[in-house]
């Protein structure tokens, strides 16, 4: 069979790899655990019913940009909304990336990051994390003044660590990123809900700064498959010339519409998940690991006495699915999971202690 060969600087790229598998327990993908509520979900089925099937979604989504504009009080010319952040993210790259520029990411962090960036054609350059996995102020300005990429990424919480980057980071990586030439600034805050701060107060017209956000987590709609960013103005218009014609469907825009009218109640979610959160920690405190600090919906650990890849399989042998990070660069022995149910987070509390014992 004569097969076309993909470009060179891709055939050694590998794919996003999430094991799927049936188990009693899930918690290796960072979902919300517990679906949208009762009333928003029978709202969407009575809209989704008189759908337009015959006719194409609204161009512009202008009913789903005004109400998320409206969420975080700023221009809805300001929002930009595509299929999950990945896609918002993608289209970042498409206009600001490519063939013959420059990406900067933090190692470790989310991978999706520098996979888009391979795939555009730009050339990636990681720095370093710090042993705790913080960034160090001094690498970033090494980084950026000694490459000066086009795009810089910040991850904050960061996943797969869970970290959050403080103000006077993303202020200091800013003014980096100033000057003749500025940079574009991403600040991935796929779980930003679940942070003390937000680096959505330092979005301006004058500041090459964006944020990205997700409706996966704290809007428990992973399914949906729905995402933006808040940006400038002159930015997001650069973005619509991008991205493809009609590419959100009418029904994720209903979808996303309809959910922030429900703002109390993924804000009480998010309560309840940090709650667990620390309830969670604290027990993993007492066992045989390092636990890291998280400002997230996960935790990242690291196993002592056992490889964290017998740890994972331990875990699934109990019907306890977490991901598996051991085997990703700078993460040895690192487990990654999410934070559940309390009955879910018993279920894999139980089973890690007897894994580790």
């Amino acid at each position: 069979m004569t097969r076309v060969p993909v470009r060179d600087d891709l055939s050694a790229l590998e794919g996003y790899h999430s094991p799927q598998v049936e188990v009693n327990v899930r918690l290796n993908t960072n979902e919300a655990p517990v679906a949208p509520p009762e009333a928003f979900r029978k709202a969407y089925a009575e809209a989704v019913a008189n759908i337009e099937w015959h006719r194409y979604p609204d161009r512009g989504a202008t009913a789903l940009r005004a109400a998320i504009a409206e969420l975080h009080g700023v221009d809805p010319a300001m929002v930009f909304v595509a299929n999950g952040s990945n896609e918002v993210l993608q289209t970042i790259l498409l206009t600001f990336s490519g063939f013959g520029r420059t990406v900067a990411t933090f190692e470790p962090t989310y991978q999706m990051h520098g996979q888009i960036a391979r795939s555009t054609g730009a050339t990636v350059v990681e720095g370093e994390r710090g042993p705790d996995f913080s960034l160090d102020i001094a690498e970033v300005r090494r980084v950026i003044t000694e490459f000066r990429p086009h795009v810089t990424f910040l991850c904050s919480p960061n996943n797969p660590t869970g970290g959050v980057d403080s103000p006077d980071l993303v202020r200091e990586v800013l003014a980096l990123n100033a000057g003749p030439n500025p940079g574009l600034v991403v600040v991935d805050e796929a779980y930003g809900q679940f942070a003390d701060w937000s680096a959505l107060e330092l979005v301006s017209e004058e500041t090459p700064l964006v944020v990205t956000r997700t409706f996966s987590k704290t809007w428990s709609m992973a399914a949906a498959r729905l995402g933006y960013l808040i940006g400038p103005k002159w930015l997001v218009a650069e973005l619509d010339k991008v991205v493809l014609p009609y590419h959100l469907d009418t029904a994720k825009q209903i979808a996303g519409t309809l959910a922030v009218q429900y703002r109390g109640d993924m804000e009480e979610r998010v309560r309840m998940i940090v709650a667990e959160r620390e309830r969670v920690v604290a027990t993993l405190k007492t066992l045989d690991i390092e636990v890291f600090p998280s400002g997230a919906n996960f935790v990242l650990f690291r196993t002592k006495s056992k490889t964290g890849r017998a740890v994972w399989q331990g875990l699934l042998d109990r019907s306890v699915l977490i991901r598996d990070c051991s085997g990703w660069p700078r993460l040895e022995n690192c487990l990654r999971v999410t934070i559940g149910t309390p009955e879910e987070d018993d279920a894999f509390l139980v089973a890690l202690t007897e894994v580790l014992k």
